[in-house]
């Protein structure tokens, strides 16, 4: 795995370390918004829920135009480009919210900016690798992506040891926004054969495979239970853990995925993606019971956080490969735009209907929820995605 990862193009590795940056300043500022939302702005979990709906639903919009587009004229490093610029400059924001309207506006900048990039970025890291090792890149790229992730937490958990105001962590952004702003100038765009062609887009998936538009439905209804993260922390403070512990429990779940994301998904290359895929979707079923229950040691937290890392590892970069073996010549960023598209727009439904029973119903009723949807997307993806249908 050592000598595929030094053969990897200089753009695969650029654009880990773009991610790791922005993922450094994102997390820096995530596991503190639903504290700040909480105790400041005094909003429930349904305004909690409402926000992350809309706020991933606008993402998921912008995630398919911009790989159809991305398809249509050859062009990706515009949308990154713009799309890491928006999110970058626009978080810091946050600081100036006095309530959790203007908290709405600026995830919604944010989120816009990662649909801009995300299925471009997608596409771009497929076009540079050959098919046998594209599970290798998406898990070097969701590593170094899970790396900044630790980095955040860590630094909001070290400002918060030294009692910065929230309000003033939230500023703090803005350096790596503006170094990960100047990295994505440096990306250099692909050289395809394929010329700009008349692509028409298509409601209906044309062009896509039977097994890929299964896929997709799958991954949607997956989704469908995975509410935001940021309930998992809210719930974590819930059971006991203590507020300066909060920011290093996420960093725990960065740290997990980031030492097993490469090696779980080069795994895949040679084992196939649909196995390591079933087995984090199992391990999110089991998790998800289990935090919803009244009473848990914070040991047992702790590890449930380190077993949600591992699903991370075993799923984020191998669903993503799985795209790229399966996306059409010439379809790639708009294979990605779906896929992008799809589990997006579901987390709006996801996070309002996770926040609705949560709030009127309790945990329980909320995580047993998304446990239900991962059992029935495992139990179709082993039994009907890759079923070769019957010929006419």
């Amino acid at each position: 795995m050592l000598n595929s990862l030094k053969s990897l193009p200089r753009t695969v590795w650029l654009i880990g370390l773009i991610s790791f940056i922005n993922d450094s300043a994102s997390e820096l500022l995530y596991p503190l918004i639903p504290l700040y939302l909480t105790s400041v702005l005094l909003a429930g979990p349904k305004t909690l829920g409402l926000i992350e709906g809309i706020a991933e639903a606008t993402s998921s919009i912008l995630k398919l135009f911009s790989g159809y587009i991305a398809d249509k004229t050859r062009k990706t490093k515009i949308w990154i480009v713009w799309g890491y610029f928006l999110a970058g400059f626009g978080r810091p924001l946050i600081a100036f919210a006095n309530s959790w309207i203007w908290i709405l506006l600026i995830r919604f900048t944010d989120r816009v900016g990662k649909g801009l990039r995300s299925s471009p970025r997608d596409a771009l890291l497929a076009i540079n690798v050959e098919k046998k090792h594209h599970g290798l890149a998406f898990g070097l790229h969701r590593s170094m992506d899970n790396a900044g992730a630790i980095v955040g937490p860590l630094l909001a958990a070290v400002l918060m040891a030294h009692q910065v105001p929230i309000k003033d962590i939230f500023m703090w952004a803005i350096i790596p926004g503006i170094l990960t702003f100047i990295l994505t100038l440096y990306l250099k765009e692909p050289h395809q054969k394929l010329p700009q062609q008349n692509i028409k887009f298509s409601w209906t998936l044309k062009g896509l495979s039977l097994t890929y538009k299964r896929y997709l439905l799958v991954v949607g209804i997956f989704t469908l239970g995975s509410a935001s993260d940021m309930f998992l922390l809210l719930r974590a403070r819930e059971l006991g853990v203590s507020l300066y512990q909060i920011p290093i429990l996420w960093a725990s779940v960065s740290l997990v995925a980031t030492l097993f994301s490469t090696p779980l998904a080069s795994l895949s290359d040679t084992y196939g993606r649909k196995n390591l895929i079933l087995i984090g979707w199992s391990c999110y079923a089991t998790i998800f019971i289990l935090m919803g229950f009244s009473v848990m040691s914070i040991t047992s937290v702790f590890m449930l956080f380190a077993l949600f890392g591992l699903f991370k590892a075993s799923t984020e970069g191998v669903e993503k490969a799985l795209v790229a073996d399966m996306a059409p010549k010439g379809k790639m960023g708009t294979a990605f735009g779906w896929f992008n598209f799809m589990s997006g727009l579901m987390l709006f439904p996801a996070s309002f209907i996770f926040g609705t029973l949560y709030e009127s119903y309790g945990p329980h009723a909320a995580f047993n929820f998304s446990a239900i949807c991962a059992s029935t997307a495992v139990l179709l993806m082993t039994t009907w995605v890759f079923k070769k249908s019957k010929p006419i």
